[in-house]
Protein backbone atom coordinates (compact mmCIF):
# COMPACT_ATOMS: atom_id res chain seq x y z
CA UNK A 1 0.00 0.00 0.00
CA UNK A 2 1.32 3.26 -0.81
CA UNK A 3 1.82 5.75 2.28
CA UNK A 4 0.99 9.48 2.43
CA UNK A 5 4.12 11.81 3.00
CA UNK A 6 3.89 14.36 5.54
CA UNK A 7 5.02 17.09 3.47
CA UNK A 8 2.84 16.30 0.93
CA UNK A 9 0.54 19.84 -0.61
CA UNK A 10 -2.30 17.18 -0.83
CA UNK A 11 -5.34 17.45 1.29
CA UNK A 12 -6.02 14.58 3.70
CA UNK A 13 -9.81 13.99 1.44
CA UNK A 14 -8.19 14.08 -1.57
CA UNK A 15 -5.18 10.98 -0.63
CA UNK A 16 -7.78 8.89 0.56
CA UNK A 17 -10.35 9.42 -2.34
CA UNK A 18 -6.70 8.66 -4.03
CA UNK A 19 -6.07 5.40 -2.37
CA UNK A 20 -9.41 4.29 -2.55
CA UNK A 21 -9.93 4.51 -6.59
CA UNK A 22 -6.64 3.11 -6.64
CA UNK A 23 -7.59 0.11 -5.27
CA UNK A 24 -10.34 -0.50 -6.95
CA UNK A 25 -8.23 0.02 -10.47
CA UNK A 26 -10.90 3.31 -11.72
CA UNK A 27 -9.46 3.51 -15.03
CA UNK A 28 -9.70 7.59 -14.12
CA UNK A 29 -8.04 7.23 -10.59
CA UNK A 30 -5.99 10.20 -10.12
CA UNK A 31 -1.97 9.59 -10.53
CA UNK A 32 0.36 10.59 -7.69
CA UNK A 33 2.14 14.25 -8.31
CA UNK A 34 5.69 13.62 -8.95
CA UNK A 35 8.06 14.99 -6.41
CA UNK A 36 8.99 17.99 -9.19
CA UNK A 37 5.25 19.11 -9.50
CA UNK A 38 4.55 18.63 -5.75
CA UNK A 39 7.65 21.56 -5.64
CA UNK A 40 6.51 23.51 -8.03
CA UNK A 41 2.90 23.61 -6.71
CA UNK A 42 4.10 24.28 -3.04
CA UNK A 43 6.70 27.23 -4.46
CA UNK A 44 3.31 28.45 -6.08
CA UNK A 45 1.12 28.62 -3.34
CA UNK A 46 3.60 31.21 -0.80
CA UNK A 47 3.77 33.14 -3.19
CA UNK A 48 0.81 35.64 -2.41
CA UNK A 49 0.52 37.78 -5.65
CA UNK A 50 0.42 35.04 -7.98
CA UNK A 51 -3.42 35.21 -9.36
CA UNK A 52 -3.12 32.75 -11.75
CA UNK A 53 -2.35 29.10 -11.51
CA UNK A 54 0.14 27.44 -13.36
CA UNK A 55 -0.03 27.75 -16.94
CA UNK A 56 -2.97 29.19 -16.45
CA UNK A 57 -4.65 29.70 -19.73
CA UNK A 58 -5.49 33.19 -20.79
CA UNK A 59 -7.74 33.70 -23.84
CA UNK A 60 -6.15 36.07 -26.44
CA UNK A 61 -7.50 39.81 -27.08
CA UNK A 62 -10.47 40.17 -29.32
CA UNK A 63 -8.44 42.62 -32.36
CA UNK A 64 -10.52 45.53 -32.91
CA UNK A 65 -10.89 46.28 -36.26
CA UNK A 66 -9.64 50.00 -36.67
CA UNK A 67 -10.88 52.41 -39.63
CA UNK A 68 -7.92 52.24 -41.39
CA UNK A 69 -8.23 48.61 -42.14
CA UNK A 70 -11.18 49.58 -43.64
CA UNK A 71 -9.41 52.14 -45.66
CA UNK A 72 -6.66 50.32 -46.89
CA UNK A 73 -9.70 47.65 -48.49
CA UNK A 74 -11.16 50.24 -50.25
CA UNK A 75 -8.41 51.86 -51.85
CA UNK A 76 -6.86 47.98 -52.92
CA UNK A 77 -10.44 47.33 -54.39
CA UNK A 78 -10.02 50.80 -56.30
CA UNK A 79 -6.41 50.34 -57.90
CA UNK A 80 -7.91 46.86 -58.58
CA UNK A 81 -11.10 48.34 -60.37
CA UNK A 82 -8.75 50.88 -62.21
CA UNK A 83 -6.66 48.07 -63.69
CA UNK A 84 -9.61 46.21 -64.99
CA UNK A 85 -11.76 48.65 -65.87
CA UNK A 86 -9.97 52.15 -66.32
CA UNK A 87 -12.68 54.92 -65.50
CA UNK A 88 -14.65 52.37 -64.01
CA UNK A 89 -14.65 54.67 -60.59
CA UNK A 90 -15.37 57.81 -62.51
CA UNK A 91 -18.81 58.03 -61.36
CA UNK A 92 -17.95 57.19 -58.04
CA UNK A 93 -16.07 60.59 -57.26
CA UNK A 94 -18.76 62.58 -59.64
CA UNK A 95 -16.56 63.07 -62.52
CA UNK A 96 -17.74 61.81 -65.97
CA UNK A 97 -14.50 62.22 -67.41
CA UNK A 98 -15.39 64.56 -70.00
CA UNK A 99 -12.81 66.90 -69.36
CA UNK A 100 -9.75 64.38 -69.80
CA UNK A 101 -7.64 65.42 -73.06
CA UNK A 102 -7.40 62.72 -75.28
CA UNK A 103 -4.44 61.30 -76.61
CA UNK A 104 -2.82 62.52 -79.45
CA UNK A 105 -3.77 61.42 -82.51
CA UNK A 106 -1.20 59.31 -84.81
CA UNK A 107 -3.12 57.91 -87.42
CA UNK A 108 -6.51 57.84 -88.67
CA UNK A 109 -9.73 56.73 -86.25
CA UNK A 110 -11.52 54.15 -87.17
CA UNK A 111 -14.76 55.95 -86.57
CA UNK A 112 -16.40 59.44 -85.47
CA UNK A 113 -15.99 59.97 -81.78
CA UNK A 114 -19.09 59.69 -79.70
CA UNK A 115 -21.26 62.00 -79.05
CA UNK A 116 -20.66 64.31 -75.97
CA UNK A 117 -23.45 64.94 -73.25
CA UNK A 118 -26.43 67.73 -74.45
CA UNK A 119 -24.91 70.35 -72.79
CA UNK A 120 -24.86 74.25 -74.33
CA UNK A 121 -22.05 76.23 -74.36
CA UNK A 122 -21.01 79.28 -71.88
CA UNK A 123 -18.43 82.11 -72.10
CA UNK A 124 -16.61 80.03 -69.55
CA UNK A 125 -16.70 76.69 -71.07
CA UNK A 126 -17.67 77.39 -74.87
CA UNK A 127 -16.15 73.93 -75.65
CA UNK A 128 -18.94 72.25 -73.61
CA UNK A 129 -20.97 69.96 -75.24
CA UNK A 130 -19.00 68.73 -78.07
CA UNK A 131 -16.05 66.02 -78.75
CA UNK A 132 -13.92 69.22 -78.83
CA UNK A 133 -13.83 69.88 -75.12
CA UNK A 134 -11.20 66.71 -74.65
CA UNK A 135 -9.22 68.02 -77.68
CA UNK A 136 -5.62 69.74 -77.30
CA UNK A 137 -5.33 73.69 -77.45
CA UNK A 138 -3.59 75.07 -80.33
CA UNK A 139 -0.86 73.84 -81.88
CA UNK A 140 -0.34 71.21 -79.17
CA UNK A 141 -3.42 69.08 -81.46
CA UNK A 142 -0.96 68.72 -84.04
CA UNK A 143 0.70 65.57 -83.40
CA UNK A 144 4.45 65.28 -85.32
CA UNK A 145 5.52 62.25 -86.12
CA UNK A 146 9.41 61.14 -84.98
CA UNK A 147 11.77 62.07 -88.00
CA UNK A 148 13.66 59.97 -89.89
CA UNK A 149 15.72 60.32 -93.05
CA UNK A 150 13.03 60.25 -96.24
CA UNK A 151 14.36 61.03 -100.14
CA UNK A 152 17.01 63.77 -100.18
CA UNK A 153 16.72 64.15 -96.63
CA UNK A 154 18.47 63.60 -93.45
CA UNK A 155 16.59 63.13 -90.14
CA UNK A 156 18.09 66.33 -89.15
CA UNK A 157 16.66 68.10 -92.35
CA UNK A 158 13.18 65.77 -91.61
CA UNK A 159 12.74 66.81 -88.62
CA UNK A 160 12.67 71.00 -89.14
CA UNK A 161 10.47 70.51 -92.26
CA UNK A 162 8.18 68.86 -89.94
CA UNK A 163 8.39 71.61 -87.69
CA UNK A 164 8.13 73.85 -90.30
CA UNK A 165 4.90 72.37 -91.62
CA UNK A 166 3.47 72.86 -88.65
CA UNK A 167 4.32 76.33 -88.28
CA UNK A 168 2.30 76.77 -91.36
CA UNK A 169 -0.21 75.80 -90.10
CA UNK A 170 -0.10 77.40 -87.28
CA UNK A 171 0.29 80.63 -88.45
CA UNK A 172 -2.40 80.20 -90.71
CA UNK A 173 -5.05 78.91 -88.83
CA UNK A 174 -3.96 80.11 -84.94
CA UNK A 175 -1.74 82.93 -85.11
CA UNK A 176 -4.84 86.08 -83.55
CA UNK A 177 -3.51 88.51 -86.33
CA UNK A 178 -4.28 86.33 -88.86
CA UNK A 179 -7.27 85.24 -87.49
CA UNK A 180 -8.20 88.67 -87.95
CA UNK A 181 -7.98 88.97 -91.35
CA UNK A 182 -4.20 90.86 -91.15
CA UNK A 183 -1.88 89.24 -94.25
CA UNK A 184 0.00 86.15 -92.78
CA UNK A 185 3.59 87.03 -93.32
CA UNK A 186 5.41 84.36 -91.37
CA UNK A 187 3.15 82.05 -93.26
CA UNK A 188 3.70 83.08 -96.96
CA UNK A 189 7.26 82.92 -96.70
CA UNK A 190 7.60 79.59 -96.20
CA UNK A 191 5.77 79.22 -99.58
CA UNK A 192 8.20 78.75 -102.50
CA UNK A 193 7.68 81.77 -104.74
CA UNK A 194 8.41 79.36 -108.13
CA UNK A 195 5.01 78.03 -107.76
CA UNK A 196 2.82 80.52 -110.39
CA UNK A 197 -0.17 78.76 -109.94
CA UNK A 198 -0.16 80.42 -105.84
CA UNK A 199 0.85 83.48 -106.34
CA UNK A 200 -2.17 85.23 -106.54
CA UNK A 201 -3.92 83.44 -103.80
CA UNK A 202 -0.45 85.04 -102.15
CA UNK A 203 -1.08 88.42 -103.02
CA UNK A 204 -4.30 90.00 -103.93
CA UNK A 205 -6.19 87.47 -102.45
CA UNK A 206 -5.78 89.38 -98.96
CA UNK A 207 -7.03 92.81 -100.47
CA UNK A 208 -9.38 92.28 -103.38
CA UNK A 209 -10.70 88.45 -102.30
CA UNK A 210 -12.66 86.51 -105.20
CA UNK A 211 -14.16 82.93 -105.82
CA UNK A 212 -11.20 81.92 -107.83
CA UNK A 213 -8.99 83.81 -105.26
CA UNK A 214 -10.32 83.10 -102.04
CA UNK A 215 -7.57 83.00 -98.78
CA UNK A 216 -10.17 80.62 -96.98
CA UNK A 217 -8.97 77.81 -98.99
CA UNK A 218 -5.63 78.07 -96.99
CA UNK A 219 -6.11 81.00 -94.13
CA UNK A 220 -8.94 80.86 -91.59
CA UNK A 221 -10.18 84.57 -91.20
CA UNK A 222 -13.33 86.41 -89.84
CA UNK A 223 -14.39 90.11 -89.33
CA UNK A 224 -13.37 91.46 -85.85
CA UNK A 225 -16.20 94.25 -86.35
CA UNK A 226 -19.12 90.82 -86.82
CA UNK A 227 -17.25 88.02 -84.18
CA UNK A 228 -15.76 87.34 -81.64
CA UNK A 229 -13.31 84.11 -80.40
CA UNK A 230 -14.65 82.97 -77.11
CA UNK A 231 -11.68 83.28 -74.91
CA UNK A 232 -8.11 82.72 -76.75
CA UNK A 233 -8.27 78.73 -77.17
CA UNK A 234 -8.75 77.30 -80.18
CA UNK A 235 -8.97 73.16 -80.11
CA UNK A 236 -7.41 71.30 -82.54
CA UNK A 237 -7.14 67.81 -83.52
CA UNK A 238 -5.10 66.17 -86.21
CA UNK A 239 -1.57 64.62 -87.27
CA UNK A 240 1.30 65.08 -90.02
CA UNK A 241 2.84 62.22 -91.85
CA UNK A 242 5.47 62.10 -94.32
CA UNK A 243 6.66 60.39 -96.71
CA UNK A 244 8.92 60.26 -100.38
CA UNK A 245 7.62 61.93 -103.23
CA UNK A 246 8.50 62.77 -106.48
CA UNK A 247 12.11 63.90 -107.70
CA UNK A 248 12.82 62.37 -104.19
CA UNK A 249 11.22 64.91 -102.72
CA UNK A 250 9.69 65.35 -98.91
CA UNK A 251 6.01 65.44 -98.67
CA UNK A 252 4.51 66.11 -95.21
CA UNK A 253 0.90 65.79 -95.37
CA UNK A 254 -1.25 67.43 -92.65
CA UNK A 255 -4.54 66.77 -91.66
CA UNK A 256 -5.79 68.80 -88.92
CA UNK A 257 -9.34 69.81 -87.41
CA UNK A 258 -9.89 73.39 -85.67
CA UNK A 259 -12.64 74.37 -83.90
CA UNK A 260 -13.67 77.96 -83.35
CA UNK A 261 -16.12 79.55 -80.80
CA UNK A 262 -17.84 82.54 -81.53
CA UNK A 263 -20.22 85.51 -80.49
CA UNK A 264 -20.95 88.78 -81.97
CA UNK A 265 -19.01 91.26 -81.36
CA UNK A 266 -21.48 94.27 -80.69
CA UNK A 267 -22.00 91.87 -77.43
CA UNK A 268 -24.96 92.10 -75.19
CA UNK A 269 -25.55 88.33 -76.32
CA UNK A 270 -23.78 85.20 -74.83
CA UNK A 271 -24.98 83.25 -77.56
CA UNK A 272 -22.10 80.70 -78.73
CA UNK A 273 -21.80 79.47 -82.17
CA UNK A 274 -19.06 76.77 -83.22
CA UNK A 275 -17.32 76.80 -86.96
CA UNK A 276 -15.38 73.53 -87.54
CA UNK A 277 -12.79 73.83 -90.19
CA UNK A 278 -10.89 71.00 -91.84
CA UNK A 279 -7.47 71.08 -93.57
CA UNK A 280 -5.67 68.16 -95.71
CA UNK A 281 -2.48 69.90 -96.98
CA UNK A 282 0.44 68.18 -98.49
CA UNK A 283 3.79 70.07 -98.71
CA UNK A 284 6.40 69.03 -101.37
CA UNK A 285 9.97 69.79 -99.51
CA UNK A 286 11.74 69.53 -102.60
CA UNK A 287 15.59 68.41 -103.72
CA UNK A 288 17.29 72.12 -105.00
CA UNK A 289 19.50 69.81 -107.15
CA UNK A 290 16.28 68.89 -109.30
CA UNK A 291 13.54 70.99 -108.66
CA UNK A 292 13.69 75.14 -108.92
CA UNK A 293 13.06 76.19 -105.57
CA UNK A 294 14.13 78.72 -102.70
CA UNK A 295 15.72 77.14 -99.17
CA UNK A 296 13.77 76.19 -96.47
CA UNK A 297 10.39 76.69 -98.41
CA UNK A 298 8.34 73.89 -100.10
CA UNK A 299 5.59 73.96 -102.84
CA UNK A 300 1.76 72.84 -102.96
CA UNK A 301 0.92 69.15 -104.24
CA UNK A 302 -2.79 69.41 -102.77
CA UNK A 303 -4.92 71.30 -100.22
CA UNK A 304 -8.41 70.97 -99.72
CA UNK A 305 -11.15 72.30 -96.84
CA UNK A 306 -14.17 71.63 -95.34
CA UNK A 307 -15.92 74.11 -93.22
CA UNK A 308 -18.81 73.80 -91.75
CA UNK A 309 -21.04 76.81 -90.22
CA UNK A 310 -18.92 79.43 -91.49
CA UNK A 311 -21.50 80.53 -94.46
CA UNK A 312 -21.25 78.78 -97.73
CA UNK A 313 -21.33 81.96 -99.46
CA UNK A 314 -18.86 83.77 -97.82
CA UNK A 315 -15.62 84.88 -99.43
CA UNK A 316 -12.63 86.21 -97.47
CA UNK A 317 -14.01 85.90 -94.17
CA UNK A 318 -16.06 83.26 -92.52
CA UNK A 319 -19.23 84.57 -91.69
CA UNK A 320 -20.35 81.84 -88.44
CA UNK A 321 -24.54 81.58 -88.06
CA UNK A 322 -26.06 81.90 -84.86
CA UNK A 323 -29.34 80.83 -84.29
CA UNK A 324 -31.91 83.21 -84.96
CA UNK A 325 -29.79 83.84 -88.60
CA UNK A 326 -30.26 79.40 -88.92
CA UNK A 327 -31.27 79.01 -92.54
CA UNK A 328 -29.71 82.06 -93.76
CA UNK A 329 -25.97 81.24 -94.27
CA UNK A 330 -25.44 77.44 -93.80
CA UNK A 331 -25.69 75.24 -96.87
CA UNK A 332 -24.01 72.49 -98.62
CA UNK A 333 -24.40 68.33 -97.77
CA UNK A 334 -24.77 67.48 -94.14
CA UNK A 335 -21.80 66.34 -92.35
CA UNK A 336 -20.16 65.32 -88.91
CA UNK A 337 -17.62 67.81 -88.21
CA UNK A 338 -15.76 65.71 -85.90
CA UNK A 339 -15.72 62.38 -87.97
CA UNK A 340 -12.31 62.21 -88.80
CA UNK A 341 -12.14 58.49 -90.17
CA UNK A 342 -12.03 59.82 -93.95
CA UNK A 343 -10.57 62.27 -95.56
CA UNK A 344 -12.04 65.08 -97.13
CA UNK A 345 -13.68 64.91 -100.50
CA UNK A 346 -12.27 66.28 -103.30
CA UNK A 347 -14.16 69.94 -103.82
CA UNK A 348 -15.61 69.70 -100.41
CA UNK A 349 -15.52 73.30 -98.93
CA UNK A 350 -19.18 73.77 -97.46
CA UNK A 351 -21.23 71.87 -95.27
CA UNK A 352 -24.19 71.94 -92.50
CA UNK A 353 -22.95 70.62 -89.30
CA UNK A 354 -24.88 67.52 -88.06
CA UNK A 355 -23.52 68.85 -84.42
CA UNK A 356 -21.38 71.44 -83.22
Amino acid sequence: MTKKRDDSPIPDEEWERFLREAEAGTAEAPREPSARARMVSERLRDQPDRTEGWRAHRPPRQRRFRSWHLLALLAAFAALAVALTPGALSGLFGSDGDDRPLAAESARPSGAPADADAEQPTLDAPFKGSPAAQWADGAAGIHVPEARATGWMDQKKVQKALADSRDFLVATNLDPAALRGERPDAAISLVSPHQPDIKPLLTSAFTEPTEENDPLVLFTRYRADEVALVGDVVKTRGRLSFEEGKYGALEVTADVTFVYPFVRAEGGDDEITRTIVRREVVFSWDDPSKVKTEPDTFSFVSYKVLTTNGGCDAIGFLSPVFDEDAGTGAGGETVDPYDRSAGVDEGGECGTASRS
